[in-house]
């Protein structure tokens, strides 16, 4: 059915991208960049509590 098709296609297409190599990230899939940011400025990775509230103009 289409439901199946199109639930086959994007699981395909998440897992292709998610194991694919970019030459923009120096040969690391996305999840490897990541991780190798993550080891070296865990800082960056911290959010503010304060940054995830409403501000007035909501």
């Amino acid at each position: 059915s289409h439901d199946k098709l199109r639930a086959h296609l994007a699981d395909f297409v998440s897992a292709y991208n998610f194991g694919r190599r970019l030459k923009t990230l120096r040969g690391l899939t996305p999840y490897e960049a990541i991780c190798k940011a993550w080891s070296a400025e865990p800082e960056r990775f911290r959010s503010n509590p304060l940054h995830q509230m409403p501000g007035p103009n909501i």
